[in-house]
């Protein structure tokens, strides 16, 4: 509970962030669910409309809602220029909202469908103009029925926000992301704890609120309102206090190895007087498109995933015919800079237990071949849409049974446990010797090199002196090393590291 309590305590810029997206949601989708709820009332066609189209939002996951927006923004660059936001706040704040929607229209159409028509009559009698009846009559009675469907959206935005890690804004999803990507459990309860306590005291005081405009008591709304408006207020003022237009932002994928680089490159940043940002967790394409719009400054990449992701290259013309390649097309075509290779590759490849490797006789994925219809693929979220699987699918013509995805941290257990029988492994990863899988051999070489090479985004790509400080890091890192500070997270009791202290250790061998 002690590491608990202490993560908890070190979540203050998180929790601010993830109060302010969270808020902005709900009062952007109140600014849209209240005069659509008004104009609703006075029309079925836009009532079927507005509450049809709501209730769609809410069939689309969070998380492919939250995705949705990268896109859309990024084809919007057309429109708006370069500087609007494809990653973070805005996107978070536009799903999130939109996912805010259907309650609170909701809510607010039922209520006002519902009000006693004697009511409404009265006012009309008494000579009240229509604003005059909305404001003095329909207004107050629906109150509390608003107040019921604006609690409820609350609670959803508050827990969807953890979601927004994933395109890269900070949240109380950091560390549950980060935790069970790295199976530190305290780090996923901890977010856990601060997201439910959030939406619990956010719930409280909105139901303070409600009952307050249902007895028509102005202080207890009132002083409702005024602790909402005192969180709020703090929460701006810490994330104002955070990051400025010279932080250096560094960019992590979903995986142990990702983190520990992440705070490798931090740390030699910060070495040399800069300071420092995290996202962590993104996807990969995220993290391509992110750096070439300067919305992420640095990041670490694979040289087979940009072959294939961006350059849409399914030849394989050689190690060091794809990496000059691809730093030559970074630079004519995204402005990205290629600062070198660490030294190390970590190309996805295919790994068994042994004894279920020597009990079917694969050792290579050309043995797989006849038994696939037989057997379970495991593979990270994003491995059976990428273009590697789809070029080792065609090149051996293999049929699997069943194919299953989970994190990358689950998937070594799941071969472990045996519910999958083979998973696209990672080749810098520990766990292959730790678990003493067999790797399976690629004779027609469908998979590319992986070669880790070092982005830096065009805003910071002349920037000598931030080359300078990372300068160290090209070359240094051979896979071994790698391997061992990947283990070192991944690993489960004693010498298990977080990815900071991993990064420490890793700096020492290498000699930083």
């Amino acid at each position: 509970m002690g590491e608990i309590f202490d993560i908890l305590l070190g979540l203050g810029d998180k929790f601010a962030s993830h109060i302010v997206l969270a808020a902005s949601a709900i009062g952007l989708g109140i600014l849209v669910a209240l005069p659509l709820a008004i104009w609703a009332s006075r029309s079925q066609t836009v009532s079927r409309i507005a509450l049809g189209f709501a209730s769609l939002v809410q069939t689309i996951p969070a998380l492919a809602l939250l995705a949705l927006f990268f896109p859309i923004l990024l084809s919007l660059r057309s429109v708006f220029g370069e500087d609007l936001p494809t990653l973070g706040f805005l996107p978070a704040l536009l799903a999130l909202a939109l996912y805010a929607l259907l309650p609170i229209l909701r809510n607010a159409v039922t209520a006002q469908a519902n009000l006693d028509p004697q009511v409404l009559e009265a006012a009309d009698g008494v000579g009240m103009t229509s604003w005059q009846k909305l404001r003095l009559v329909e207004a107050p009675l629906a109150a509390p029925f608003v107040m019921a469907g604006i609690r409820t959206a609350s609670v959803w935005t508050i827990g969807a926000a953890t979601l927004s890690t994933t395109i890269g804004q900070p949240s109380l999803g950091d560390p549950i992301f980060a935790g069970l990507q790295t199976q530190n459990w305290a780090l996923v309860v901890a977010g856990c704890i601060a997201s439910a306590g959030l939406a619990l005291v956010v719930d409280a005081l909105l139901g303070m609120i409600e009952n307050g405009f249902a007895k028509r008591r102005k202080w207890q709304w009132g002083a409702g309102l005024a602790a909402v408006a005192l969180g709020l207020g703090a929460a701006l003022f810490a994330q104002g206090s955070g990051e400025d237009d010279d932080t250096i932002i560094i960019a992590s994928k979903q995986f142990s190895e990702q983190y520990i680089l992440a705070q490798l490159i931090g740390a030699q940043l910060e070495k040399a007087g800069y300071s420092v940002a995290y996202r962590d967790g993104l996807g990969s394409a995220v993290v391509h498109s992110a750096v070439a719009s300067s919305n992420i400054d640095i990041s670490v990449d694979y040289t087979g995933t940009i072959w294939t992701n961006e350059l849409e290259r399914t030849d394989n013309p050689g190690r060091e015919a794809v990496y000059e390649t691809i730093v030559e097309w970074e630079r004519e075509n995204t402005g990205v800079r290629v600062l070198g290779r660490l030294g190390f590759e970590n190309a996805y490849a295919f790994a068994m237990r042994a004894d279920r490797s020597a009990q079917l006789g694969i050792t290579s994925l050309e043995d797989m071949v006849a038994v696939a219809p037989q057997l379970t693929l495991g593979g990270d979220p994003e491995f059976f849409e990428r273009p590697e699987w789809i070029a080792v699918r065609e090149a051996y013509g293999l049929r699997v049974g069943e194919t299953r995805n989970f994190s990358p941290t689950f998937m070594y257990n799941a071969l472990r446990s045996g519910e999958a029988d083979a998973i696209s492994a990672y080749t810098s990863d520990g766990r292959i010797a730790a678990d003493k899988l067999v790797v399976l051999k690629d004779p027609r070489e469908a998979l590319p090199s992986y070669d880790a090479m070092l982005m830096m985004s065009p805003r910071i790509a002349e920037d000598a002196d931030i080359a300078a400080a990372l300068e160290p890091l090209i070359g240094a890192i051979s896979v071994e090393v790698m391997r061992e500070a990947n283990y070192a997270v991944d690993r489960e009791g004693e010498g298990k590291l977080s990815p900071k202290d991993a990064a420490k250790e890793l700096a020492k061998t290498i000699g930083l």
